[in-house]
């Protein structure tokens, strides 16, 4: 009976532990029985019908996962499921990971709305067929929303609500094939963190919107709306320095394409069946990362450029040419650029087609005998624009007929040079004065131009060359010809009174000059000595550890161009070149002027070119004392505001920081359009040149011990940048082209251009996405939040390279190893992987191969999914350090001091050296009982640390 008793009570332990360790939450395990009892197939997931326990048993799984007693993660996805959702679906609050799709789910989306920690909803290619209006509220830490071929709202449509946007950390929104009308919300573009955005084959309409122009998108699918389609210009596009894939095919896009889309890290763009113009952009064609480019069914003109890379699409569109590299014909160039003046309006786009305006459809052009275009007949065709210079290339025209159209701006003053014209009707538009001098045989027609009439109203008196019998015959319209001759007068007379207010006080003004200056010269000579023409100074900024406060000074004659070097002490931080204007950024180093740069460099000589980047072109210079220097000049084509952020960043960063291992600005120059860095020279070049290219540039492979030191050098150079200067910053583009070797090759870090201060106190910092693909943290290219983990984590990548060989990302390698810090995390723990991995450049045994292992390891801590769990540089370098410098007792004692008992106590040691070596006898009296410590001997070394503290 007892032991009977002993069982009930056994059993019921067991059910009470069951229930309170391994039971589901009542309210999870109702939805959870509900969502299984809508499916008309549940038999698929293989859910016990008896045992409902789906955090308490394991047969819930893979398809249900719990933490603790709530339903955290559901994935059911492709499995065909067909049934509705539960409507109180959202009441499953620790649900963060829901996969559904490519179910067959129908009926009406329950709202998601108190799913605050939802993060990824895939519920694609599916039939659900309503979506509520509260979907998206709370949902603030969504990363991953997908509802991809789902009929909603299939009569009326919907648009994306606008409670989206309080998902701060949304990455990628796919919502294509799904009923979406109306504009692409504003919102879209502000979210800093989204970087995939796909809304292909819905029915939206309108522009790009202008909030585009700065998002951080990566992938941006706008194709095939149905209905009218998207439509307006894509100029915006330029800026959106992210973007490697467009998709705008299928709409109504219209404009040009800009020129600025050469400057993205494009791989993927079609903007086929669109209605875009102009011509193909040189710089599209030079982009080297492009795979594949679709530019079909469009009214694009002029030649083909060679492209340098890709799959390349451009049928059905009126080129002058079918092959790339093959310019037009003059006549056709000329006309394309006409064309370009006034926008070019599609109707003339898509009809001048071929090499041969006189051959075809070229609407509003005649030829004459000798298949010449002769005539532009383009009266009351909405062109807006102005008249391009090229049109004065076009010598056998005899008529130009513009009357009632929208063109602004000034006659261009070749037209005058055309010498079979004969009659220019501009009657009916906006141009501007003043009107060129035309030959007296040329019939102009300006009236109704508002800016060229007096008073409004336009005098009628013919002209000479209209009253000809001659004239009139030509050219019937001339009888309404419009007379600028009266107006010309009393403008003349009006330039001359004001001709005389002008002059009469600048010539004062140039007289007292005149006398001032000897003046001036005179005065600077009694003081200084004989007057001199003024040099530019290079004060190079001084090492902090300089007690002397000396600076070294390069002064370079303005007349002929040399320089010299000298030394001195100055307090004073920068000077100006007094050539041009110059600009001075208050950073600590100093202006250069570019007539110095211009002769060390021989005028920038393409034999002096180093190496060309994102911002310009680096020149090697020499001053007259040997000391070599590299000049980094931006580009005048690309100085745009991020640009000068950039440049104005490098001089700001590198003015308050000084380490060995950073590579040091001597200067820098603004002067009119230039902008150039002055930087120690680096006589090796970058790292990526001796890991990747040095085979094809004859160079010597680097060696093991090499490479360590490499990454030792650089690994002491983040530690300072992020620990050890007076403030810490993050580099943001650490990548082996951006360390640069001396001749003993000895690494220092470069390009400080997007440098972001770290603030105190903050464990990140959101900036604007930077970097380069394949050495970005992910965390950092998700959220746009930054801290000193995502340089460690490019650290990491460098380290593989320097492992491996191989570039952090190319997109010729198999989809498995085409980013290198993905594929070398599956390979590193392996040892026969890892020996099959390292660089084929390299000479590996046992020895080697232990250290190998253990840059390895490092190199897969620094690349840690998680920021938190990849170590500080600090770490770095304590790792690196005993496998690059193992130091040893020097066994040489020729060079220590003999005959120097060193058991002896210190005073006697010391006194007896001085007795050996002939000193006096001044440090005899230490008392070594009182532990006192003498004063250092006169000679002695006054400092062992370097500018960063090593």
């Amino acid at each position: 009976m007892v032991k009977h008793q002993w069982k009930i009570v056994f059993t019921a332990v067991l059910c009470f532990v069951s229930v309170v360790f391994s039971a589901t939450n009542p309210n999870d395990l109702r939805i959870m029985n509900d969502f299984r009892k809508g499916l008309e197939n549940p038999e698929l997931l293989k859910w016990p019908e008896k045992d409902t326990d789906p955090c308490g048993t394991l047969s819930w799984q893979p398809h249900v996962f719990c933490k603790g007693d709530r339903v955290s993660q559901i994935q059911v996805q492709n499995m065909s499921l067909k049934g509705p959702l539960p409507p109180d679906f959202n009441q499953l609050t620790e649900l963060y990971n829901l996969g559904l799709q490519r179910n067959r789910f129908t009926g009406k989306l329950p709202t998601f709305k108190g799913l605050s920690k939802l993060q990824f909803a895939y519920l694609g290619y599916n039939q659900f067929d309503t979506i509520p209006s509260d979907f998206t509220e709370g949902l603030d830490v969504l990363q991953v929303l997908s509802l991809d071929d789902n009929p909603l709202n299939k009569t009326t449509g919907w648009s994306i609500p606008t409670a989206l946007q309080n998902s701060a950390q949304l990455t990628n929104l796919t919502l294509m094939s799904c009923n979406l009308i109306g504009k692409i919300p504003d919102f879209l573009g502000t979210m800093s963190s989204l970087s995939v955005l796909k809304l292909s084959y819905n029915s939206l309409t309108g522009g790009i919107p202008a909030s585009f122009e700065d998002s951080h998108l990566q992938i941006l699918w706008l194709n095939n709306q149905n209905g009218d389609g998207l439509s307006g210009p894509i100029d915006l596009i330029a800026s959106m320095g992210t973007l490697s894939q467009l998709w705008l095919h299928g709409n109504q896009f219209t404009g040009t394409i800009p020129a600025g889309i050469g400057t993205l890290p494009l791989v993927e763009l079609n903007l086929n069946g669109n209605q875009l113009v102009g011509q193909i952009p040189q710089s599209l064609a030079d982009l080297e990362s492009l795979q594949k480019v679709d530019l079909s069914n469009n009214n694009l003109m002029g030649a083909i450029p060679k492209f340098k890379s890709g799959n390349i699409s451009y049928s059905n569109n009126p080129l002058c040419q079918t092959v790339p590299g093959v310019s037009c014909s003059p006549q056709v160039t000329a006309l394309i650029n006409f064309l370009g003046g006034v926008n070019y309006p599609v109707r003339l786009a898509s009809s001048w087609k071929g090499n041969d305006p006189c051959q075809g459809p070229w609407v509003g052009l005649n030829c004459n005998s000798a298949q010449k275009v002769s005539a532009i007949i383009l009266p009351n065709y909405h062109l807006n624009g102005t008249l391009n210079l090229s049109i004065g290339e076009l010598d056998s025209l005899t008529d130009i007929k513009l009357k009632g159209n929208n063109i602004t701006g000034t006659i261009p003053k070749g037209m005058t040079s055309l010498k079979s014209l004969r009659s220019l009707d501009l009657s009916g538009n906006n141009i501007e004065p003043p009107l060129p001098q035309f030959s007296s045989s040329v019939a102009l027609v300006v009236d109704g131009n508002p800016l060229l009439a007096k008073d409004n109203q336009s005098t009628t008196t013919p002209s000479p060359s209209t009253n000809s019998p001659d004239s009139q015959s030509r050219n019937p319209s001339s009888r309404n010809t419009t007379s600028i001759s009266d107006s010309s007068n009393k403008e003349q007379s009006s330039k001359k009174s004001k001709l005389v207010v002008i002059v009469a006080p600048l010539a004062c003004f140039v007289l007292l000059v005149l006398l001032l200056v000897p003046l001036s010269i005179y005065c600077s000579k009694k003081k200084k000595g004989p007057f001199q023409a003024p040099s530019s100074i290079v004060v190079h900024p001084r090492d902090p550890s300089d007690r002397e406060n000396m600076v070294k000074i390069v002064v370079s004659d303005n007349i002929n161009g040399s320089t010299s070097t000298a030394t001195g002490s100055s307090s004073q931080s920068r000077f100006s070149s007094g050539i041009g204007e110059s600009h001075v950024i208050e950073s600590g180093n100093l202006v250069i002027s570019v007539q110095v740069l211009r002769n060390v460099t021989k005028n920038f000589a393409p034999e002096n070119e180093l190496g060309r980047g994102g911002f310009g072109t680096v020149y090697k210079g020499e001053l007259d004392d040997g000391t070599k220097i590299a000049v980094k000049r931006m580009e005048a084509g690309i100085i745009t505001n991020k640009a000068l952020d950039e440049f104005q960043s490098e001089i700001a960063v590198l003015s308050k920081v000084r380490h060995r291992h950073l590579v040091s600005l001597l200067g820098y120059s603004i002067e009119g359009i230039e902008r150039l860095l002055v930087y120690e020279y680096m006589p090796q070049g970058a790292l990526s040149r001796h890991l990747f290219h040095w085979e094809s540039l004859k160079l010597e492979p680097l060696s093991w011990a090499r490479r360590l030191n490499i990454a030792l050098d650089v690994a002491r150079a983040m530690e300072y940048l992020h620990s050890l200067a007076h403030q810490s910053f993050i580099h943001r583009d650490l990548k082996s082209s951006n360390i640069l070797l001396g001749d003993d090759y000895r690494a220092k870090v470069s390009d400080f251009g997007l440098v972001k201060l770290a603030p105190d106190g903050r464990t990140s910092v959101a900036t604007r996405l930077a970097g380069t693909f394949g050495y970005l943290a992910p965390e950092y290219a998700v959220t746009g939040k930054i801290t000193t983990k995502a340089d460690v984590f490019s650290f990491g990548v460098v380290l593989m390279e320097l492992l491996t060989g191989l570039t952090a990302l190319d997109e010729d390698r198999s989809e498995e190893s085409r980013y290198l810090a993905a594929w070398f995390w599956n390979i590193k723990s392996s040892k026969e992987k890892l020996m099959a991995a390292i660089d084929k450049a390299l000479d590996v045994n046992e020895e080697t191969f232990e250290s190998i292992a253990i840059i390895a390891e490092l190199a897969g801590h620094c690349t840690a999914r998680e920021p938190s769990q990849r170590p500080d540089m600090g770490h770095a370098v304590n790792v690196l350090s005993p496998l690059v410098e193992k130091w040893k007792p020097f066994d040489d004692e020729t060079e220590g001091y003999t005959g120097i008992d060193y058991s002896l106590p210190l005073t006697q040691m010391v006194k007896g050296w001085q007795e050996a070596e002939g000193k006096d006898n001044s440090y005899t009296d230490l008392d070594d009982s009182k532990g006192s410590i003498p004063a250092r001997p006169t000679g002695f070394a006054d400092s062992f640390t370097s500018a960063d503290g090593r």
